[in-house]
């Protein structure tokens, strides 16, 4: 019985049905299930087990591998003075460097100064995601090369147009800050400020290689400039999309105010030829690149400070107060933690100025006469203006002089003794050579400009501070500047290339004065004499602003400083 039965099953199981319709079923049946069993074969052997496509396109955009997560809490910008002073920006160093207010502090990395740290992000290891999205990114930025401000003596552009302070050279950043990427969806107009600011970028490194570009006014060139192509590449941009937002808040004297007809005229006229010139200042500050802090540090020394109290703490508290306020008021300091924000002083005191906040002197854009390095001026994040004695609103006067065969003296100075500097060269050389002619005080009769116009080279030292009103008078009258200081940074040195159409000689150097000069043959000077009435077209002061005049070259350094950052919306700043 039971192997009958076992026969009756194995019969069900395999036996050919007999009637028509349930062997067509069964054909059917077998068409459907074996496609089905191939597709599922191949999918389980062809796609990876761990797909990422629907992560990959939920995450959210990534920012820089490397910056520091900031802070979700939004202090005013006073609350940076009570911080460390080292969880700064600081172009120079050789890794990404970003500023993170009240966030966790990562490793510390040392560079070129013993007082600068870098916080890197102390963010928990990257997922797999992540990590293929990040590799992504990277290898798209080493395509892109890394634009700096640095002062370095060659012939690149790093995007400063390079210069060399004191022959001193600053590397350029090794950045492996993520650029913004050409196919992502631009999502904020921060974004799209950035965005412009990097296609200056890529315009200025490729205008070395290119040809001159026509300009109906000026087309630089010679050896004056570090790199003429470049500045001039450089210079269009910013007319094409530099804007700066004047913040609103302020009453005159000390703000939106500035002496216009002295040593420190800078600082008022720049204010108001910054009015006067529309089309660089926008109303909407979510457009702008740079934010200007408009106060006169010499109007706050006649009407804050306390005269010959020596105590700059009233100075100090006024500048804490404004940036406060303007910090409470508007996102954009505490966004970048000033580093997109610059101001403006001629005044000696600028830089004691400044230090009122850690983040004004680390950060923000300085541009001032007093550029001495022995003071913290940072020429790769500082701007270095030219101090001009402004007597009227006009140059009248003040311009002009013989060609270079027709000027019988050899050098001259004259002018009040202060300073270190200027005792020492009047012992030398006051009334002891025909050819220097040394004055504490010019003889009755003679005039001081007609001094500078007869003279081949005029010398220019430094007194209690290391800007001096000669070294633009001498260029204004075709006069070889001869720059006899310690620490300084010449105006505009990012730009122009100082040491072809003027003269540097060391505090040391000067009992060889006359010696130093007279070796340098007629050719050469005959050619310095020729560049010194080319570029100082850089140094003119107008009303209206001409193009490449001293108010534009202050704004292209400025600008230049800008394109050296780059501001994200979650409260980074990266070095590019």
């Amino acid at each position: 019985m039971g192997r009958d039965g076992n026969k009756s099953c194995f019969a069900c199981c395999f036996s050919t049905p007999t009637t028509s319709s349930s062997s067509s079923s069964a054909i059917k049946l077998l068409f459907f299930i074996v496609p089905l069993i191939l597709v599922s074969f191949i999918v389980f052997v062809l796609v990876p087990r761990n797909s990422t496509w629907a992560l990959i396109y939920s995450l959210p955009p990534s920012t820089s591998a490397v910056a520091a997560a900031a802070n979700s809490s939004e202090k005013l910008g006073a609350a940076v003075y009570a911080e460390s002073s080292q969880q700064v920006l600081d172009l120079p160093s050789r890794v990404v460097k970003t500023v993170d207010v009240g966030g966790s502090s990562g490793e510390a990395t040392l560079s070129d100064s013993d007082e600068v740290a870098v916080n890197r992000s102390a963010s928990p290891q990257l997922s797999a995601v992540e990590a293929v999205t990040k590799f992504q990114e990277l290898n798209e930025t080493k395509e892109s090369s890394s634009l700096n401000t640095s002062i370095t003596d060659s012939d690149s552009l790093n995007i400063t147009i390079n210069g060399s302070p004191n022959n001193a050279t600053t590397s350029p950043n090794e950045t492996i800050a993520l650029p913004l990427k050409h196919n992502r969806q631009v999502r904020t107009k921060l974004d799209k400020v950035e965005a412009g600011l990097q296609r200056a970028r890529s315009a200025i490194r490729e205008a070395k290689n290119g040809s001159q570009l026509r300009d109906p006014d000026y087309v630089p060139v010679g050896p004056m400039y570090w790199d003429a192509k470049a500045f001039h590449r450089s210079f269009l941009e910013m007319e094409k999309q530099f804007k700066v937002f004047v913040y609103k808040e302020g009453e005159p004297p000390v703000f939106h105010d500035g002496p216009c007809k002295s040593i420190y005229s800078m600082e008022g006229n720049f204010i108001y030829k910054l009015d006067v010139e529309t089309k660089f200042q926008t109303k909407d500050p979510q457009k702008a690149h740079v934010f200007y802090l408009p106060f006169s540090v010499a109007k706050m020394v006649r009407f804050v400070y306390s005269r010959d109290s020596r105590d700059f703490s009233p100075i100090r508290r006024t500048v804490v107060d404004y940036i406060n306020l303007v910090a409470q008021k508007y996102p954009y300091w505490n966004r970048s933690h000033g580093a997109d924000h610059f101001m403006l002083a001629c005044h000696d005191w600028g830089p004691e100025a400044s230090f009122s906040l850690p983040y004004l002197e680390k950060n923000s854009i300085r541009a001032l006469c007093n550029a001495n390095t022995s003071e913290r001026f940072n020429p790769v994040k500082d701007v270095a203006i030219p101090e001009i004695n402004l007597i009227t609103d006009k140059l009248t006067g003040l311009m002009g002089g013989p060609s270079a065969s027709r000027r019988q003296i050899l050098a001259f100075f004259a002018g009040g003794v202060h300073g270190p500097i200027r005792p020492v060269l009047l012992e030398h050389w006051e009334d002891k050579d025909e050819d220097i002619k040394v004055h504490k005080y010019l003889p009755r009769g003679v005039n001081y400009y007609d001094m500078m116009r007869n003279s081949k080279y005029c010398i220019c030292p430094s007194g209690y501070e290391v800007a001096s009103p000669r070294i633009v008078e001498a260029l204004y009258n075709g006069c070889v500047p001869v720059l006899i200081s310690k620490s300084y940074v010449a105006p505009f040195s990012d730009v122009l290339r100082w040491k072809s159409f003027s003269v540097t000689v060391s505090v040391d150097d000067i009992p060889k004065l006359k010696e130093i000069l007279m070796n340098i043959s007629t050719r050469q000077y005959i050619r310095m004499q020729r560049r010194v009435l080319q570029v100082r077209r850089h140094f003119e002061f107008n009303s209206p602003p001409k193009r490449y005049d001293v108010f534009h070259m202050i704004l292209h350094s400025v600008w230049l400083r800008r394109l050296n950052v780059r501001i994200t919306d979650d409260h980074g700043v990266v070095a590019n």
